[in-house]
This record gives C-alpha cells, structure tokens and sequence, in this order.
C-alpha cells in the first residue's frame, strides 16, 4: 500500500505550492486580519484555475477531482491561511451543492460570477431554534402562484455580509420529507440581511430575515424531499472544512519549528529542551495520522461520493489535530504566539471554529458510532 501521492497529484501540489509562495507569502499577514473580503485575490485564484476545481469542465470547473481540490487548499493554507478560505468557497459548502443540483438555466445565472470570483455563494441552514437538530428548521415556503412566498430566519451563515446569492434550507410542508431548498438573491423583496455580528475568528456573519420574501420558481433548487439528496453531498463539504483545519495547523507547526530553531533561551536554542522536542512529536503524530485519514476520504471520492463513515473521521481527526497542534504552537512561541504579528493565533481562532462548524466534533462522534454498530442512535427526546 502507498502513502504518497502518486506523480500527477504530487505535481499539481508542487504547481499550486509554487504559485501560493510567488503571489501570495506577501500579504499573508494583512489579508488574515482585514475584516473585508479579498476580492482581488479571489480573482487572483480564479485566474488560476482554484475555483471550482472539482467541477465539470461543462460547468466552467476544472474537471479535476476532490484530491486536487483538498491538495489546493493544503498548498494555499501553507503561505496564506486567509487565501485558502477563498478556495474552500470556491469548491465545497453551498457552491458544490449549487453545481449538483442546479438546473442549466441556473448554472448559466449564476455560476461565471462564482467561479469567477466576483461573486459569492452563503448557505442559509442553521436557525435560533435549529442547530444540529437541523430538520427542526422553521422557515417556511408556499408556492403562491409564480413564486413561493418564504417566512423565517436564518443564522450563523458564512459569507452572508458579502454574498449575492443565498442557498436556503425551507420548509415546504411537515417532517423531514417536507425539506427542500430555494436560492435566494441579494435584493430580493421581503429579504433583509441584518448588520454584522463577529464569530471569535474574525469572521462575520448576518442573521438573515425572511418576510413574505416572494422567490421566483424558477429559482427552486430542490423541492419537498430534497434535504436527503442535500445532506449526502453535505459530506463532501467536511473535506473542506477537515483539510482547512489540518492545513492551518501544520501552517502553524512550520512556524513554531522555525522559532523553535532560532530562539534562544538560557543560552540555548529552544529545540535543544527535551520538553519542547516531545511536544513537537506529539504534533508531529496528530497531524500525519489526521492526514491518512483526509487522504482516504478525498479518495473516495475519486471514484464516486465518499462515505459519510471516511469523512466523519477525516473531519474529527483533522478538527482535533488542527487544533490542538496550532494552540500547542502558539505555547511554544509564548508571547510572540499569542500576538497579531504572527498568524499562529489566527490558526488557533480559526480552527476552534471549524470544531463547531460543518457538524461538530460531538454530532461526528454520533455519527461514527452510528457506522461502528451499523445502527441508529436517536439524540431526540422520546416522545410522552
């Protein structure tokens, strides 16, 4: 069995490592710590072909697979952890299930400003009373004529200050079978975005407000029985969120090992103290097992959808390992760690985050436990 990756991949990595440290090492810091969007790099990568890598050819993608999608976001994440953001939305989350289900009239609306980046993307799921219990969601649609006429809020969406275009999760009737999606523009009467709240890494999120919103139908993207279809291909977008947080970390590791070869302490350098050695193998360890796992998943799929089993482990392995390497290197650096002038303590805030994000590390948990005993575990309340 072998380990490495086989010469085209390892090719495209190498392609993708070389562009990230020629157009984006300059900047890295201040693209991490700006509040706004980097448009001028998101066309930048566009440029480049890092947008909609796994995408059909027919589509304006790449026609390349999952693996070249996850190497792309490790290889951009290892100079600028910021630009890898861009690369995640161009690849997985809302876009991905836009590009599976959307009709060609859609596609043709929407998808050159996506891919192009000039445009974005935000997915409208979680609800105050609907977090993990997602199928609890509450926003209702009713067709009314040529359009369907939405009531509901949403919160907690990624990119919702800056997007144009929202996938949102509706209720078109009662249960889970009852759940299908619309897309939803900017614009659009009856929807208003709320002023921006701040998540502890930085980032900014909208509540999204829907008041008799009239959406055209011909801007239904999945109808009653829909939320299954979705949910399956919400798997995919785990390896985007796995491979940010397992980049971020090694982003961080790298720089604690260059510290930690030239700072000096009591005379010494600090890789010279057996304590600091033995961290170092411990992150070392968590980052190289979490990466098999990764890499078994992002495999799968070049033969179809990976399993929810591969990407729930490589999703809690890299959630943990990226994690607990970036803290423990923001220990290693002390103060130097702890500050904004070095991006480890981006790395530490951004992947706390993505241990909540996307399915947390406990719902991830439930899941596998699920695929151990080949069995069903209810998490609900039983019923009186």
């Amino acid at each position: 069995m072998n380990f490495e990756l086989d010469e085209e991949h390892q090719a495209f990595a190498d392609s993708v490592g070389r562009f990230a440290r020629e157009r984006l090492a300059e900047g890295a810091l201040a693209r991490a710590h700006a509040s706004q969007y980097p448009w001028e790099t998101a066309h930048l990568l566009a440029e480049q072909g890092l947008l909609g890598i796994a995408f059909p050819e027919e589509d304006g993608g790449q026609g390349g697979t999952l693996m070249h999608a996850v190497l792309a976001i490790q290889q951009i994440a290892l100079v600028c952890p910021k630009s890898a953001d861009i690369v995640q939305a161009g690849n997985f989350g809302p876009i991905r299930t836009f590009v599976e289900y959307a009709s060609p009239e859609q596609k043709t609306r929407f998808l050159p400003d996506l891919l192009g980046g000039r445009k974005l993307i935000s997915l409208g799921m979680t609800e105050p009373d609907a977090g993990s219990a997602a199928t609890d969601l509450k926003t209702s649609a009713v067709l009314d004529g040529d359009h369907y006429v939405v009531n509901g809020s949403k919160v907690f969406s990624t990119h919702s200050p800056e997007a144009e275009l929202f996938l949102v999760y509706v209720r078109f009737g009662p249960g889970v079978g009852g759940i299908g999606s619309l897309l939803v523009e900017r614009g659009t009467p009856g929807f208003e975005i709320g002023q921006p709240s701040g998540f502890m890494n930085g980032e900014q999120w909208s509540q999204l407000y829907f008041e008799n919103c009239r959406v055209p139908k011909a801007n239904l993207l999945l109808g009653p029985g829909g939320f299954k279809r979705q949910i399956a291909g919400f798997n995919v977008e785990r390896l985007g969120n796995a491979s940010r947080s397992l980049a971020l970390g090694r982003h961080a590791f790298n720089v604690a090992r260059d510290y930690a070869l030239n700072r000096r302490q009591f005379g010494r350098e600090l890789c010279e103290f057996q304590g600091l050695q033995w961290k170092f193998v411990d992150m070392a360890m968590k980052l190289e097992q979490a990466q098999l796992l990764l890499y078994r998943a992002a495999l799968e799929g070049e033969k179809g959808l990976p399993s929810a089993q591969s990407t729930a482990m490589a999703k809690l392995a890299c959630n943990l390992a990226g994690w607990e390497v970036a803290n423990d290197a923001m220990q290693v650096m002390g103060g130097m760690g702890f500050s904004q002038e070095s991006l480890v303590e981006y790395c530490v805030r951004r992947t706390r985050g993505w241990m909540i994000a996307g399915g947390s590390i406990e719902m991830l948990k439930n899941r596998i436990a699920e695929g151990i005993f080949e069995r069903t575990f209810s998490q609900r309340a039983a019923k009186p």
